[in-house]
């Protein structure tokens, strides 16, 4: 049975669109025939695939995961399929392929829109018929592994342009779990972000991790996360391990490990939404006196508000820990600012 990769991300959310992935997968997993299932980078394709393994009456059989584009095509093919003794130059024992070792398992092809189209029609036929044949052998072997497809390609698209087998994909289809983008689910950020700054703060054997300061979640939030989950683990624990001071709330967020740290430019990059110099504002960001003491800060809280509400997608219970705040006292300040906000 293979193990989890040491990157891999967690089936952590409750965002409304995850919930109904994986209320699909549970749907799907009792049943034996193929599924595909499609995310982009880093969302946890690998890991929603097991899951569809280990919830179906296959548990306790082998589960044997492929990377397609790792393998050249006649080393996928002896892999898959298995070779005989003497089939080839090299091979001088019989090899059993990953067909035979899934045999009442499950079989996962991962990068499954890198093969090449000979190997798109031997597996055709293993998942039409469930026959196949190893490497230099005649004779025909069964088997009844389900096969789980795993890509971030658009495989409808790749079929179009005929760079993917039409008749394959339908086979492959029977089912296809999609995964969000964590762009999808924002509200999830803070909680795998606590996750993984706890689980570094572990492995770096520090007594507790302090969390994030509100700045800190504000921009999490706001990220476009192109690299999903494992882009968030990536940054969250770069971002712990680098802090210089361990006890306090992290507020620097390191997203570019390529950017030197003793650079000028600052761990938290100024985005275009971001707000830049405001107005009445001397270049070190210190208000030109005279100056409406009251006023400022109103306008100052309802910034803060109204970045915190389109950051949490006007989810205020998000919105207020983004501020370090009570839900109720969220609550209290948009009842004050009601009118200005309602301006913007």
């Amino acid at each position: 049975m293979s193990a989890e990769p040491r990157d891999a991300v967690p089936i952590l959310g409750q965002a409304p669109a995850f919930m109904t992935m994986l209320e699909h997968v549970s749907q799907a997993a009792p049943l034996s025939r193929p599924v595909l299932v499609m995310g982009e980078r880093g969302t946890g394709k690998e890991l929603i695939a097991s899951r569809l393994h280990f919830l179906s009456e296959r548990w306790d059989k082998p589960l044997v995961k492929v990377n397609c584009a790792a393998l050249t095509e006649t080393l996928l093919d002896t892999e898959l399929f298995g070779h005989e003794a003497g089939a080839f130059t090299g091979a001088t024992r019989r090899h059993i392929g990953h067909f035979e070792n899934a045999a009442e398992g499950t079989l996962i092809l991962d990068e499954l829109g890198t093969i090449s189209p000979r190997m798109q029609e031997k597996i055709l036929r293993v998942i039409e018929y469930g026959e196949f044949r190893r490497v230099g052998s005649s004779q025909t072997l069964i088997t009844n592994a389900r096969v789980i497809g795993v890509t971030n390609e658009d495989l409808p698209e790749l079929a179009r342009r005929g760079e993917f087998r039409a008749d394959l994909l339908d086979r492959l289809a029977f089912d296809v779990i999609h995964i969000p983008p964590l762009r999808e689910r924002a509200e999830d950020i803070p909680a795998l972000a606590f996750h993984f700054g706890l689980s570094i703060t572990s492995e770096l054997k520090r007594p507790y991790f302090s969390g994030f300061s509100p700045e800190a979640q504000a921009v999490l939030i706001r990220h476009s996360w192109p690299g999903n989950v494992r882009e968030l683990k990536n940054a969250v624990e770069r971002s712990v391990y680098r802090t210089p001071d361990p006890e306090a709330a992290l507020n620097d967020i390191v997203f570019d490990p390529f950017t030197p740290p003793y650079a000028d430019s600052p761990a938290l990059p100024v985005t275009a939404d971001e707000p830049r110099e405001a107005s009445g504002s001397s270049a070190s960001g210190t208000p030109r006196l005279p100056v409406d003491l009251k006023g400022a800060v109103r306008e100052f809280e309802c910034g803060l508000i109204r970045s915190a509400l389109e950051s949490a997608q006007h989810n205020q219970r998000v919105t207020a820990e983004l501020l370090g705040l009570s839900y109720h006292q969220l609550r209290g300040l948009l009842r004050k600012y009601a009118a200005t906000l309602d301006r913007a």
